[in-house]
Formats: C-alpha cells, sequence, structure tokens
C-alpha cells in the first residue's frame, strides 16, 4: 500500500536574503533562524503525535472488533481511504489558507482514519516484528531527518529524482499487484526504504525552504500552517519507511 506524499508542491530554492524578500515577516537572518527552531520543534512534535494516535486506533481496532470485521465490509474500508486521500487534497492545496485550528483537526482526523487502515498490519505480522520494524524506521527516519535540518547542501536535485523515483516505484507496485511476483515485490520494498529514506532528507529541508519562502501578514501564523503541513509531509515519509520496513523483516503469518 503506497502513500504518497507528491500532493504538496513543487520543490523551491532557498532564497539568498529572506529581508529583502519578506521583510514582513524576517527582519533578520537571526529571526529567520529563530522560526525555523521553532517551526521544526512543531513539526516533530505534531507528527509524533499523529504517530501516536494513529497506533492507538490500529492497536484499539485490533483488540476490539478485529481488523478482520473492516476488511470483510468493502464498503466501509474503501470509504476510510477515499476520507484518507480527500483529507490529503485539501491539506495539500488549502491548508495555508485555513485556520491552525481546523488544519490540526484534519490532520488528525488523518492519522486517526490511517490507524483504521493499517489495523490489517496485526493480521498479517506478529507484535514483536511490528514494535522492531518501528524502531528500525524510527532510527533511519531520525538519522536522515537531523541530516535534512543541519545540511548546507541543496537536496533539491535528489529530491527530484527521487519524486520521479517514487513514480516509478507506483507504477511497478500496480503492475506487481496482477502479476504476484514475489522479486519484484521485494526490489519494490528495498527501493521504497531508499527513497523515502532520500524524501526524509529532502522534505525536511523543503520545510525550512517554505518557511523562509513564507509570504504572510503574520509570522506566528505562517509557522503554524506551514509546521501543519510539514508534520504531514514527515509523517507519510514514516509511514512509508515503515510499511517497507515490515514488508522486508517481517514474517507474514
Amino acid at each position: 500500500m503506497e502513500y504518497n506524499n507528491s500532493p504538496y508542491g513543487q520543490p523551491q530554492q532557498q532564497p539568498d536574503a529572506p529581508r529583502d524578500l519578506f521583510p514582513s515577516l524576517w527582519g533578520s537572518q537571526e529571526d529567520l533562524d529563530r522560526a525555523t527552531t521553532s517551526c521544526l520543534a512543531r513539526v516533530f512534535m505534531r507528527m509524533f503525535m499523529g504517530l501516536l494516535v494513529t497506533a492507538a486506533v490500529s492497536f484499539g481496532i485490533q483488540q476490539t472488533v478485529g481488523a478482520e470485521m473492516l476488511l470483510a465490509n468493502p464498503v466501509l474500508f474503501f470509504g476510510v481511504l477515499i476520507a484518507q486521500f480527500v483529507l490529503v487534497l485539501i491539506l495539500g492545496f488549502r491548508v495555508m489558507k485555513m485556520s491552525p485550528a481546523i488544519s490540526n483537526i484534519m490532520f488528525f482526523t488523518y492519522a486517526a482514519l490511517m490507524g483504521v487502515t493499517l489495523s490489517f498490519i496485526f493480521i498479517q505480522y506478529t507484535t514483536g516484528e511490528i514494535f522492531y520494524a518501528f524502531a528500525i524506521s524510527a532510527m533511519m527516519f531520525g538519522a536522515m531527518a537531523i541530516y535534512g535540518t543541519i545540511t548546507k547542501r541543496d537536496l533539491t536535485r535528489i529530491g527530484t529524482f527521487l519524486r520521479m523515483a517514487l513514480i516509478g516505484l507506483i507504477i511497478a507496485s500496480i503492475v506487481n499487484i496482477f502479476f504476484l511476483n514475489d522479486t519484484l515485490m521485494l526490489i519494490i520494498n528495498y527501493a521504497g526504504v531508499l527513497i523515502f529514506v532520500g524524501l526524509t532528507a529532502y522534505d525536511t529541508q523543503r520545510i525550512k525552504n517554505m518557511l523562509a519562502e513564507a509570504n504572510a501578514a503574520d509570522a506566528d501564523e505562517a509557522i503554524k500552517k506551514i509546521s501543519v503541513m510539514g508534520a504531514l509531509i514527515l509523517y507519510l515519509d514514516f509511514i512509508n519507511i515503515f510499511l517497507k520496513i515490515l514488508a522486508i523483516m517481517g514474517r507474514r503469518r
């Protein structure tokens, strides 16, 4: 199952002079640095809380009604998937025009719906395998998020290449639905890990660029809105890494 984080706009270059471009927001580089620190802290905290919501909902469903009931009801299952897709599109294209409160509600609603659809992993894998895959995913994600935060290298070209590779990965995954080739699926999973690990670094840097290029009347409001968008982007990166790692390392029941 692929969760594509591509609807969030084209990558943008880091501006050379935020003071000159957007004097209403960043009066100096120091102001921008402080805003970036604040924004990234909100991004990672919100993303972590979103993952907690997803995990709680997923585990709760399995312990109560069971994921089997969800999978046995195609209307309900696909209804949840469609609702997720709609929320992603709305957040991706309208988050900067929403109030921070509404965008937060939509983000955590999306995280809860993701928990519903991911409850199936408790059918396919043991709890130990799930936690093991989560721990490895968290370490890989954390390392690349730190790199994306501190690196001075422009990752735009790498991000463009990874987005193209992601499109190829999605096409290969769709094709393999019909062929069910285990070797191809293994290649897809390994490639998926590499792609989303790379996208983690690129997207972290892109969040910094989004803030530097923000053009809004109020700096605090810009930070709040971009932090929701950033949390969603990195949340999707992590979910994809986790699912690929779980598919590689886990032994299906």
